[in-house]
């Protein structure tokens, strides 16, 4: 299984950009996102983004996280 997480570009650079996933700023490889410009949100695997995506997306990953999280921290409590 492959997991691909949502960001947002910060910064362009040649072929590469710096990427916001929940606040940590990770320098990915932008070759199959070529057009990837500051501000665009991006889906990153292994230190390549691999895809552009909608604002829409992307905050509706953000939610769904925040659901999970917010679910495992509730069983946590639980005895």
């Amino acid at each position: 299984m492959c997991l691909a997480v949502p960001g947002q570009v910060i910064e362009t650079k040649d072929e590469t950009a710096v990427v916001d996933i929940q606040g940590n700023h990770l320098d990915v490889l932008t070759t199959l996102v070529p057009d990837a410009q500051s501000g665009d949100y991006v889906l990153v695997h292994a230190g390549l983004a691999i895809a552009l995506i909608s604002p829409d997306d992307y905050h509706e990953h953000q939610r769904i996280m925040q659901e999970i999280q917010n679910y495992a921290q509730r069983a946590l409590e639980q005895p």
